[in-house]
């Protein structure tokens, strides 16, 4: 490895709904590749009509507290979740994260209101500005509300409308927006994310990239967190030193981990 600190806050187990390995997989794999910190943070779509959380969330924590005991003394194991969609059942949401013990709370938003994934969406049958501008909307209002302690994969459409559809986008349509998104994190106190799944996808990069991330910092942004958003254990810790070169090169000398929901940095080295 590149470098000393590795760490990947940004994986997903079997309690995932599209994960695939167990979290002792998942935390044998970043020990096998030399990781500092490993944070497991399954999906909680909580806009979802069958989401049961109580369901979801008591066998995630026993999985990472079991692991934790097991593996502790060789790699610090964070317990974090995903929140998909919070925006659009807030209460529900500070419920969750009231009675559940978690160290770290991505923030994330994977469709509009009752929309399918940007995943599924036939984009011929769509107005592109129009799902930007929500979409754009939506994150801003997530990080007015502020449940959450990094925002996950700010560009996340663009991986589909772009890398996948071939859609031009003119990205500068939504400088102000994403400029009072980075406001709002810097004001809050929240993270933004480099997520590395593209980098491995049609796209072929981060998201977000790291004009983003430069842009992030210009305005006084001070945390970054790093993350393979991998979906098996085969993948975790993938791209992270990409990620680590971006987050330096955008004048980031360290990533931020969070536990039992604060802020802690780690140098790049």
């Amino acid at each position: 490895m590149k470098y000393k600190n590795i760490v990947d806050v940004h994986t997903h187990s079997i309690h995932s709904f599209d994960g695939n390995d167990s979290v002792e997989a998942l935390c044998l794999a970043a020990i096998e590749k030399g990781a500092k910190v490993l944070a497991v943070t399954d999906h909680c779509d909580i806009d979802g009509k069958d989401m049961v959380v109580d369901e979801l969330c008591p066998p995630q924590l026993k999985d990472l507290n079991d692991c934790i005991n097991k593996y502790g003394d060789e790699i610090e194991i964070l317990k974090g979740i995903e929140i998909g969609q919070g925006i659009y059942r807030k209460k529900e949401t500070e419920a969750l994260l009231k009675k559940y013990d978690y160290d770290f709370v991505l923030g994330s938003l994977h469709n509009l209101e009752n929309m399918e994934d940007f995943f599924f969406l036939d984009y011929k049958n769509y107005d592109i500005d129009e799902l930007l501008t929500r979409y754009f909307d939506g994150l801003l209002e997530l990080c007015q509300w502020g449940a959450f302690d990094s925002l996950a994969h700010l560009t996340y459409p663009l991986r589909y409308i772009v890398a996948r559809e071939k859609i031009n986008v003119d990205m500068n349509k939504y400088q102000d927006v994403c400029d009072a998104i980075f406001e709002e994190l810097i004001k809050n106190d929240k993270a933004l994310e480099i997520n590395t799944s593209g980098l491995f996808m049609d796209m072929k990069d981060t998201l977000p990239n790291i004009s983003f991330v430069k842009r992030y910092k210009k305005l006084g942004g001070r945390y970054i967190t790093v993350g393979s958003d991998s979906h098996y254990a085969n993948r975790v810790c993938q791209g992270i030193e990409q990620g680590l070169d971006i987050a330096r090169a955008a004048g980031f000398d360290s990533v931020t981990v969070f536990e039992k929901r604060q802020p802690r940095l780690i140098t790049i080295e």
